[in-house]
């Protein structure tokens, strides 16, 4: 696909990575992660004051507005120098979930000061990755809402201050209708946070609800179309991070190959790894145009926007494992190490491919929406 970013987008990826390479780099990364959550906070703080966190945010909610694209190149440097922050739960998916609510008016402002952090709750057990299913459900409550059930994997959900739940004020529980959106307290009466870390580093939370008071966001019957919007918007920024973390895996591969030797010579001297880091290139390349076309379809129809969104995340994924698989094995032995960056990437490339459905939910997502030779508009 024919893409180039314009000179600010570069300007802007560029900072990105100038700030990975000093705040994130690889050799710190084992230190960032065990202590806890107090250095990323101060990370956060940063990125507020160089306005990221008001980027994706609509101007007329008080942000920068800035496109898909924008979006892209941030997450793009996030990807290559694994930062393990929330950007795309608190800054990508709540404000395309909320936007445009007078009710998230102040929560949108705390997010892109860098004084709030959210998260959404948008899953349950036995719905799999489908957002329209909801259980959970909300009851009126004098001039509000009060929401009883449980949802789990919520994404970056471990330290958020207030949570954007899904709960179902009518219809069945597979049924489009009937679902709204509530804003939730995480010092709310009823609520238990349940967190846990992921194997790339990653804080994610459970919600156990039991007549927990909320405040409705937008329509409380018509919620799932917006939601949603929201998970391509956000799938598609975690394209970009997958795109940034293969890309700093192949070029930490190809170092390796320069530079370590075998009967005398570099190993990458030898035809054989040649051509597995050409493979390893290659998948990179082909996950990048799939990015570029979910990206650029992000604003089209629903129908047209879920495809393309579901096409990319399946190759992507596949090219995201294939290449983090393949840092790992042409490393040896020590690749599987804490200590060798290329692991860290495999794992956060594991966790990108199944967050907001795996790839057999986006073949069926595909093929459902019609998907395949003349399926695109």
């Amino acid at each position: 696909m024919d893409f180039a970013y314009s000179d600010e987008q570069q300007m802007l990826r560029d900072s990105v990575r100038r700030y990975g390479e000093e705040h994130w780099n690889a050799a710190d990364r084992l230190k960032t992660l065990a202590a806890g959550p107090e250095p990323a906070k101060r990370r956060w703080a940063e990125m507020a004051d160089l306005g990221w966190l008001m980027l994706p945010i609509a101007e007329a909610d008080g942000g920068l507005g800035g496109t898909p694209a924008d979006v892209m190149a941030v997450m793009e440097g996030m990807g290559r120098h694994l930062m393990t922050l929330p950007y795309v739960a608190s800054c990508v998916l709540v404000p395309a979930l909320v936007g445009g609510s007078d009710a998230a008016a102040a929560l949108l402002a705390g997010i892109g000061a860098g004084e709030v952090l959210a998260a959404a709750a948008l899953l349950e057990a036995d719905g799999g990755y489908d957002p329209c299913h909801v259980a959970t459900a909300a009851e009126r409550s004098g001039d509000g809402w009060r929401l009883t059930g449980t949802k789990v994997h919520v994404e970056d959900g471990a330290d958020a201050d207030r949570f954007i739940v899904s709960a179902r004020t009518g219809g069945g529980t597979d049924e489009g209708d009937g679902i709204g959106l509530f804003l939730v307290d995480r010092a709310a009466a009823g609520l238990t946070i349940g967190r846990f870390r992921a194997i790339d580093g990653h804080r994610h939370a459970r919600l156990d609800l039991n007549a927990v008071d909320a405040i409705a966001i937008g329509d409380v019957q018509g919620a799932a179309p917006v939601i949603g919007a929201a998970v391509d918007r956000a799938i598609a920024a975690q394209l970009a991070e997958a795109v940034g973390s293969m890309e700093a895996a192949s070029d930490a591969t190809l170092d390796h190959l320069r530079t370590r030797h075998q009967f005398g010579v570099p190993i990458g001297s030898f035809q054989v790894l040649q051509h597995r880091m050409v493979d390893m290139v290659v998948a990179g390349e082909e996950a990048r145009s799939m990015l570029y076309h979910a990206t650029l379809n992000l604003r089209r129809g629903a129908d047209a926007r879920a495809r393309a969104v579901s096409a990319a995340k399946v190759r992507v994924a596949e090219s995201g494992i294939y290449v983090g698989q393949q840092g790992v094995q042409l490393h040896g032995g020590v690749g599987f190490s804490d200590e060798l960056i290329v692991s860290h990437h495999l794992r956060r490339q594991m966790m990108l491919a199944q967050a907001f459905g795996n790839a057999d939910h986006h073949r069926s997502r595909f093929a459902r929406l019609g998907g395949g030779p003349g399926g695109e508009e």
